[in-house]
């Protein structure tokens, strides 16, 4: 029981029933697969769960492209001085001024009490609080929100890539169970699972843990039902969202059954080479840059989540500029000319990494749109300066996906406005019908839809 839930001592008692395990349901029914929270599993005061936004795919595909630089960029050279649609850009910005009319650049925007420093990177999609803090459990990032509401339309529901990353610590993608998904690192390996088809017994193999998955799915809402008999009415109706969502599950399951099935599609690019050390960094970011076109432009997922973990990076190979010391060690400049001529360079490389992904996604076409235009990209950071360690005023670009871009949005740098305000337009441009995520209070204001 979490502290802000257990009674005073000296308040009324308030609980009037025995409280029913679900260990010891669970045991009954011999299969490890839990049920929601139930009345009857809790004490009478505890808070009841809120049930899942119905699905609502968009006509149109629409997807995302989430991007975490967790060292984030120089704040001076990032940010406009000027708000607005006639704002001067940045020297940083300068380097996408062919794409100025399809992105949009935000300051004084943060995620409201997520604090921590470093560790605020696993809540860059999620927008949880006091990442920081002991006991701290993270909620469903954006990525797997979309995809458990449109995953079942690709093949893959969705991916999570990333850079350098230090596995099992740090990811973009969580469930809504709080579980950290990890990002997949291997260029050659995303390449592999993306296009390059399984031999018969493999594919076979596959077929059967997805049959076995769903047996056991259909056992357990089968035993389940037995409990509506004894349960109250407001427990019943939980039941009956469990068994909506066994049922979706289930749905999902078919559906990757068939697509082990159906061929991977077919692409001209030939299968990546893994750079060999974590000093290659901008080619690794290359890459999966790349990659996400390539699944983009395939259909083969619709929402990609990538960290560029550059706190985990060490000195990085750099075309043009001699790099001394680990990326961690360059961010805490303490104002040395020497370690900020090299952050502005890597800053600019990202720059011009970002230029060129904006330029192949434009290049390709889809039903008479671009690939940009239906791909919403968001690239930001959960520090708004590194050197400090501060995580308001995100440097936070968002480009593509149909909106009226080409402005600076400027909100109050001391009093941020809530960045999950974004997230519920990017939502809501999929089609999916929902007012609200995270910490989110509406709609991301001034930014309206192409």
């Amino acid at each position: 029981m979490t502290p802000s839930l257990r009674p005073s001592l000296t308040a009324p008692f308030v609980a009037t029933r025995r409280a029913l395990s679900r260990r010891r349901f669970l045991q009954g029914t011999g299969i490890a697969l839990s049920l929601p929270l139930l009345d009857s599993m809790t004490p009478a005061f505890a808070a009841n769960p809120v049930a899942p936004p119905a699905e609502s795919p968009a006509a149109k595909p629409r997807r995302m492209l989430a991007i975490c630089n967790n060292l984030g960029l120089l704040p001076e050279n990032f940010f406009p001085k000027v708000a607005g649609r006639d704002y001067e850009l940045s020297s940083y910005l300068n380097l996408l001024q062919e794409f100025r009319h399809d992105f949009t650049v935000f300051s004084g925007v943060s995620h409201p009490d997520v604090d921590g420093g470093h560790p605020a990177d696993n809540c860059f999609l999620t927008a949880a609080p006091h990442p920081g803090r002991g006991g701290f459990r993270n909620t469903i990032s954006l990525d797997q929100f979309i995809a458990e509401r449109i995953g079942h339309l690709t093949r893959f529901p969705s991916l999570n890539f990333g850079v350098n990353v230090e596995r099992g610590a740090r990811s973009l993608s969580w469930t809504g169970s709080g579980v950290l998904i990890p990002c997949e690192e291997k260029p050659s390996e995303v390449f592999r699972r993306l296009f390059l088809q399984g031999t018969p017994e493999e594919t076979e193999r596959q077929v059967r843990k997805l049959e076995l998955g769903q047996s056991i799915l259909d056992a357990v809402a089968g035993q389940a039902k037995s409990l509506q008999r004894t349960v109250g009415g407001a427990d019943r109706e939980r039941l009956d969202q469990y068994f909506t969502s066994v049922r979706e599950l289930e749905q999902r399951m078919q559906m990757s059954r068939e697509w082990e099935r159906k061929p991977k599609p077919a692409v001209t690019a030939t299968a990546p080479l893994d750079p060999e050390s974590p000093r290659e960094y901008m080619e690794k970011v290359r890459l999966m840059y790349d990659l996400a076109r390539l699944a983009f432009e395939t259909d083969s997922t619709r929402s990609i989540a990538l960290l560029l973990d550059s706190v985990n990076s060490p000195a990085i190979d750099l075309d043009g500029t001699k790099i001394t010391e680990g990326y961690h060690d360059l961010s805490h400049h303490g104002r040395s000319e020497k370690k900020l001529a090299q952050l502005r360079a890597i800053d600019e490389w990202h720059m011009k990494l970002l230029a060129d992904l904006f330029g192949k996604l434009r290049a390709v076409k889809e039903d008479g749109e671009s690939l940009l235009d239906r791909t919403m990209i968001l690239y930001g950071s959960n520090l708004g300066n590194a050197n400090t360690h501060v995580t308001t005023n995100l440097p936070t670009l968002f480009a593509g996906g149909g909106f009226k871009h080409g402005q600076h949005l400027a909100f109050d740098r001391e009093r941020n406005y809530p960045l999950p305000n974004l997230f519920v337009s990017m939502l809501q441009r999929f089609g999916l019908e929902t007012s609200q995520f995270a910490s989110s209070t509406g709609t991301m204001r001034g930014l309206e839809l192409a």
